[in-house]
């Protein structure tokens, strides 16, 4: 049994070395065009609406969907000027 774990060692070490596949998407558009070219493909997650995708990818080799990673608009918080509420008028 030892002697099968250290022959599987060194291809358990190489597997857990590999570089680890970068999100496809970026997670701060709504809408991403992916281009597919010869010899593989790539994605731009620049867009505000699919309307303003297709009219970049209007006559290219391209598919403009819904980023699945989008994460919503940022939450607007207004910070209170103070710690305390104020008091009501009487």
């Amino acid at each position: 049994m030892r002697s099968l774990i250290l022959a599987l060692l060194p291809t358990l070490l190489a597997l857990a070395a590999a570089p680890a596949s970068a999100q496809k998407y970026d997670s701060t558009s709504p809408v991403c065009k992916t281009n597919y070219r010869w010899g593989g493909e790539d994605t731009d997650c620049g867009y505000t609406s699919i309307a303003q995708c297709q009219a970049s990818a209007s006559g290219l080799a391209a598919i403009c969907i819904n980023n699945p990673y989008y994460a919503g608009p940022p939450i607007d918080r207004q910070p209170r000027a103070s710690g305390r509420r104020p008091r009501p008028a009487y």
